[in-house]
């Protein structure tokens, strides 16, 4: 029997579908257990707050736990609006947003070698 190392939950009415798990898989491996969430502004604010003493709704949160446990947290009320600065759809926006989150937990901070791997990423998965 397998178990999932993987799970999407949504507490908002909408959220793009993709493949996720394969995404998780090909950047921290089949055995990191990660939760993605879609959330609202208020989670998303409050999340924010609460562990980086951040005020703003942010588009993607993400949180190791451990060495093989990670959360994404997504809000698309927030990131649909910056897709086209991004030449993305909604949809691809998100997903970039996923993989941003998915490097963030591999170790990857903010530069030019993370923003290689995210087009690298982009291409394999045919984000558009």
């Amino acid at each position: 029997m397998s178990v999932s190392t993987f799970t999407i939950t949504s507490t908002v009415a909408t959220h793009p579908t993709f493949p996720y798990e394969e995404m998780k898989n090909a950047i921290l491996g089949k055995k990191y257990e990660l939760g993605l969430a879609f959330i609202g502004t208020k989670r998303a604010r409050t999340l924010n707050t609460l562990y980086r003493q951040k005020t703003y709704v942010p588009n993607v949160l993400s949180f190791p736990l451990d060495d093989a446990h990670g959360e994404i947290y997504i809000c698309p009320e927030v990131s649909y609006p910056e897709a086209k600065k991004f030449n993305l759809s909604h949809e691809g926006y998100i997903a970039y947003l996923f993989i941003h989150g998915l490097l963030h937990l591999k170790g990857h901070d903010h530069s030019d070698t993370m923003d290689a791997l995210e087009q690298q990423y982009l291409k394999r998965f045919n984000v558009a």
